[in-house]
């Protein structure tokens, strides 16, 4: 769970002074000043998430599951589907108002036009990098850095006022343990309802 830990200590670290006054299910959630800026902008937010699925999904396609490498991408296709599903049930249950729309983080069940937990992005990053961590991380401890990612986009997301405190630290969660589920099957699930040359990979057919 290092994706969940080093998301929480950024979120910590990077809003201190108030998370004892904080609201929402676990009582550290607050609004915090407004930055759209620099690094916190919205659009890198969305380069790094739709990076991320074209990264995973093209890696997928052109390795096959052939080799570790290949495999480890298609688990992380598995880990980012089934979180995004869930993680929409969730939103879709839950209806809570964004930063974005109020300034109360208790307010649940507001209707589906309510979605803000948990957050489905910091959720999608974290099933990305979690399959590789789980992979590689014991013996290439440098991989632990992709950690890093989902952190960003956690903080980011509460400063742009997409999410609450709460939603990022959930999503990291169901991000990550999901990512070890799709880790620690005898296979990839998605790929064995695919055509063969998906598990080929295109690599192999300019062999």
């Amino acid at each position: 769970m290092r994706v969940l830990l080093v998301v929480a200590f950024a979120v910590a670290m990077a809003f201190p002074a108030q998370v004892l006054a904080g609201g929402g299910p676990f009582g550290i959630d607050h609004t915090v000043h407004y930055d759209n800026s620099g690094i916190w902008k919205r659009s890198n937010q969305q380069v790094l998430m739709y990076g991320s699925i074209l990264t995973v999904g093209a890696g997928a396609i052109w390795l096959g599951d052939n080799d570790q490498l290949g495999d480890t991408f298609w688990r992380s296709v598995d880990s980012m589907a089934l979180t995004a599903a869930s993680t929409q049930v969730l939103k879709w249950t839950f209806q809570r108002e964004r930063p974005s729309q109020t300034n109360d983080p208790n307010r649940f069940f507001k209707g589906l036009g309510a979605q803000s937990f948990p957050s489905g992005e910091v959720a999608a990053i974290s099933a990305a990098v979690t399959p590789f961590m789980v992979t590689y991380g014991h013996d290439h401890p440098a991989v632990y850095l992709l950690a890093l990612l989902p952190a960003y986009d956690a903080v980011a997301r509460v400063k742009t006022r997409g999410h609450w405190q709460s939603d990022v630290l959930v999503g990291a969660a169901i991000g990550a343990g999901i990512g070890i589920w799709a880790s620690k099957r005898q296979s990839p699930w998605i790929i064995s309802m695919l055509p063969g040359g998906f598990q080929v990979g295109f690599v192999h057919h300019f062999d």
